[in-house]
């Protein structure tokens, strides 16, 4: 632009590429940049030049390139059909970065084909901006960062045994949003379980491969406190209602149950179990029922007197260690007046009533049955099983058995999933979200490497109106999926 127009000459000078411009936009799109896709600047035009351009990253491209539309920011964060390709402040685990960076200094995963195809690799100015925009958020153009940090945005928490992190998941988007680091050691520990408190303040999170329980914000998911354990398998745990204990349970020969006060962060251990495993607490949290994974029986725990603990025989023979069911998981119904227990050995669930410890029922169910997610709002009880060979599809493996729990009746069974682990029921958008381990070498090849070694395995969900598997939806993760949790 000219800087004066004080003088004639410059006057005419300035009308003339005025009019010049105006006849040339007549004729040409403008630059999409200036046209509020909502990228800052210097991001907007590397994006807008080199990704968003006709046969590639547009609107009317995305189809043929997995389903991903840059032509703003906010459709960058609709992400693609392998799901999220920007995650704010953690470039390591942004796609965007893997496929455009050629750079050691910027992470050392760069994958092909190399963006943008066919044109020169962004140079190390141009990949520098990229990076320190994810890095700092990857904010839009007026600074607003995607998925404010709120207590009140509900929230699914997936653990990653293979990479020491926590996904986390916006319900409403369907997107991961934040990468939280666990863990207290440099060693891959292995988080298990995630869980959220009853009050939505904070979450929680076991390792079976280290000696710490930790607490973190649900606001902005810092570290809050954490407890030293001591050695074990720290696999699964309990929260009270009242949101000021957690039941953590040590999976061993000479297994252990600690009990934390998360308040001030401290615990009590208690020995002498066998295998403990499954945990859950009953309606009125006076009594803690914990599975012996390699037995038949579980252990029933007045919580303020572990000494007055019994044993229940869950098959009518005497409390052994040599069983055929080894069970896995224990969940309440909403109105706790009974528990459903996961058997893995047998292939069934089995039903119990509350009051006095009967069997109700025992279910078939899918191969391996593991975890469980519950319904408050429909009379679904939904159970992950884990090794069913269910065809010849090598994209598939394990099922998702779906059980009434009002007339204890098995509904159907789901197939569309790959070694199932984790699974939790969404209320509010009636959703249920499977965590797909993949660890299986013959599964589903991943989409992308990871930071951590091993196959990313991914999220699936199930619509509960149509109890059939969303369509399109398979949102690839970190190593090893394992436990789900979700925000109240």
């Amino acid at each position: 632009m000219l800087n004066s127009i004080d003088s004639k000459r410059n006057t005419f000078f300035y009308i003339y590429f005025l009019l010049i411009f105006i006849s040339a936009c007549s004729y040409e799109k403008a630059d999409p940049y200036y046209e509020g896709n909502g990228y800052p600047q210097a991001v907007g035009k590397i994006i807008e030049n080199k990704c968003a351009t006709s046969g590639c990253h547009n609107e009317k491209s995305k189809v043929a390139v997995a389903g991903l539309s840059l032509e703003s920011w906010n459709q960058l964060f609709e992400g693609s059909r392998s799901g999220a390709i920007v995650i704010p402040y953690q470039p390591d685990f942004s796609t965007l970065i893997y496929y455009t960076n050629s750079y050691n200094e910027f992470g050392a995963i760069h994958l092909s084909p190399k963006m943008p195809i066919g044109k020169e690799a962004l140079t190390k100015e141009e990949m520098k901006i990229l990076y320190e925009w994810v890095k700092n958020g990857a904010p839009n153009s007026q600074g607003d960062i995607k998925f404010p940090d709120t207590v009140n945005r509900k929230t699914v928490y997936l653990t990653n045994q293979g990479c020491d992190v926590v996904t986390l998941i916006d319900s409403e988007s369907k997107l991961a949003m934040r990468y939280v680091d666990v863990g207290a050691s440099p060693s891959i520990e292995a988080p298990h379980m995630v869980k959220v408190a009853f009050n939505n303040q904070f979450w929680c999170v076991s390792f079976i491969a280290g000696t710490y329980f930790q607490k973190f914000s649900t606001i902005d998911n810092s570290l809050m406190g954490q407890v030293l354990l001591g050695f074990g398998s720290w696999n699964t745990f309990a929260i009270s209602k009242d949101s000021k204990v957690a039941y953590v349970i040590d999976w061993s020969s000479a297994g252990k149950v600690a009990v934390v006060n998360l308040e001030d962060m401290t615990a009590i251990v208690y020995s002498g179990f066998s295998y403990p495993h499954g945990s859950a607490l009953n309606a009125s949290d006076d009594t803690l029922y914990v599975t012996s994974q390699l037995g038949n029986y579980l252990y029933k725990i007045p919580v303020n007197n572990f000494s007055e603990l019994q044993l229940i025989s869950l098959n009518g023979l005497p409390p052994n260690n040599t069983t055929s069911l080894d069970p896995h998981e224990i969940i309440f119904s909403p109105d706790g007046s009974k528990y459903f227990i996961t058997c893995q050995k047998s292939n069934e669930i089995r039903i119990f009533k509350t009051s006095n410890d009967s069997l109700i029922a025992t279910l078939a169910t899918g191969q391996y049955p593991q975890e469980m997610g519950i319904s408050s709002t429909m009379p679904y009880l939904f159970v992950s099983c884990m090794e069913e060979n269910s065809s010849s599809n090598n994209s598939e493996r394990g099922s998702v058995s779906i059980i009434n729990y009002n007339d204890n009746t098995l509904i159907k069974q789901i197939y569309a999933v790959y070694q199932p682990h984790g699974i939790v029921v969404d209320e509010e958008y009636q959703r249920v979200y499977i965590a797909n381990r993949n660890i299986n070498t013959s599964g589903p090849a991943p989409h992308h490497s990871s930071v951590c070694f091993g196959r990313n395995g991914y999220v699936t969900a199930i619509d509960m109106h149509t109890l059939l598997p969303i369509s399109g939806f398979k949102a690839e993760v970190s190593v090893d999926p394992y436990g789900l949790g979700i925000s109240n």
